[in-house]
């Protein structure tokens, strides 16, 4: 299923809230200022994934994906100063100043994906590659394979997912899948989880197997939906909802497509309580 052009919710802030919080992702409309950042920033961006040392790092996917986690510049504001390109804002800013509180934003990820993905890169296994075709290598962030064994364990309390895109590219060229109303299945699995855990101790725990069982139920239960989004407009994702990338099934001389992620991790008094139980 795609979403394309304006979804339920845009027309007013307290209906775009209820729908986010029931969906948990919600697109914004073409909106000046972001258009205005997303030209600026789209040179820089595409020379990220032109950087040898930057390629040599996050080139993946048999050279079909450039991950470029942290690799843009930017200040916590959004502006690169070194570049001549100003503060990131609008209505997608506002709404998550009024959802989040105050925040600051992390160094961009640039995510490029280019025709043809994914094809199989020699870091990953048979098993990994057949998840990323089948089920878009969907994910949550802050979830990390750093324990023995490669066991996943909470590494980082996110706010939200903010995406960007830089460029306009075939709907079907490996768009974001977003799996609705799969952040209440995770803070479900995840409340029972850590329910005899000291919060202190959240980050230290195995949650390989609460983690697993929440992304089944969400196959089960969640219809997945593809985001498509063109210059100025911009799209949040809820820090607890299952997202990946989709195959490129557009034509292989259609444009890459150039989207630049922020997620800011949550700052202030009871964390990770309020990571977990908060809206």
């Amino acid at each position: 299923m795609s979403v394309g052009g304006e979804v339920p919710g845009s027309a007013g802030d307290s209906d775009r809230l209820a729908d986010f919080l029931r969906r948990g992702w919600v697109k914004f409309p073409p909106d000046p200022p972001v258009m205005a950042w997303a030209s600026a920033v789209l040179d820089l961006a595409t020379a990220c994934a032109q950087d040898p040392e930057l390629r040599a790092r996050w080139l993946r996917c048999d050279g079909t994906w450039f991950v470029g986690v942290n690799a843009l510049e930017n200040s916590a504001d959004g502006s690169v100063a070194s570049a001549g390109v100003g503060p990131l804002d609008g209505v997608a800013l506002q709404f998550l100043r009024e959802y989040a509180g105050p925040f600051a934003l992390d160094r961009a990820q640039v995510s490029i994906v280019y025709p043809g993905y994914p094809r199989q890169g020699n870091e990953e296994s048979n098993s990994a590659f057949r998840y990323r075709l089948r089920r878009h290598a969907a994910h949550i962030d802050g979830f990390e394979r750093t324990m023995p064994g490669r066991k996943r364990r909470l590494s980082e309390l996110h706010g939200f997912v903010l995406g960007i895109p830089l460029t306009a590219t075939n709907a079907a060229a490996s768009p974001l899948s977003v799996w609705e109303g799969s952040h209440e299945v995770f803070r479900s699995v995840f409340r029972t989880h850590f329910a005899a855990v000291a919060p202190e101790r959240w980050c230290k725990v195995d949650s390989t197997s609460a983690y697993a069982s929440a992304r089944e139920e969400c196959f089960g239960s969640c219809a997945r939906v593809s985001v498509e989004a063109e210059p100025g407009e911009a799209y949040v994702v809820h820090r607890l909802a299952l997202h990946g990338i989709g195959p490129w099934n557009a034509d292989l001389h259609v444009d890459p497509r150039v989207v630049v992620y922020f997620r800011p991790e949550m700052t202030g008094e009871r964390l990770p309580i309020r990571w977990l139980f908060d809206s």
